[in-house]
């Protein structure tokens, strides 16, 4: 595990252990510590150079998503004039995009895309027909 890993694991440990802190000193002790571990991945990420990243997101829920973790993360997403809709850039060290971005973007959007699964069948199924099934195949 890299020295940012373990400030991340670090920083989800004291991020659980501020919200289930049940007096004030607990929740202060814990803030104090967050804050300490964020600063140190700050200055990590800061000795990184940082590069404009494209991504290119299909739909408007992963471009929500996606942009909502990069903010989450302190980063900025944005995208130029004149680019599609489906532009997301981020200026952000590779390492953090490989270690860190990527991969829990893509975890969210697995249980994000399996939630609205199961809602939208069960709506399908529930309020306009009970068999929500594909459509069935016929030889030409």
């Amino acid at each position: 595990m890299t020295s940012e890993q373990q400030l991340r694991e670090k920083l989800r440990k004291i991020s659980a252990l501020f919200h289930g802190a049940t007096t004030a000193g607990e929740r202060d002790a814990a803030a104090a510590a967050m804050q300490r571990v964020k600063n140190g991945l700050e200055t990590k990420l800061k000795a990184e150079q940082l590069i404009e990243f494209k991504f290119s997101l299909p739909d408007r829920w992963q471009r929500r998503l996606f942009s909502a973790l990069c903010r989450r993360h302190g980063l900025e997403p944005y995208r130029y004039k004149r680019q599609r809709y489906t532009t997301v850039i981020v200026r952000v060290s590779k390492s953090f995009v490989d270690q860190t971005l990527w991969p829990e973007y893509q975890e969210l959007r697995a249980a994000l895309n399996d939630y609205l699964n199961d809602a939208t069948e069960r709506i399908i199924r529930e309020e306009v027909y009970r068999d929500a099934g594909e459509a069935s195949e016929r030889v030409g």
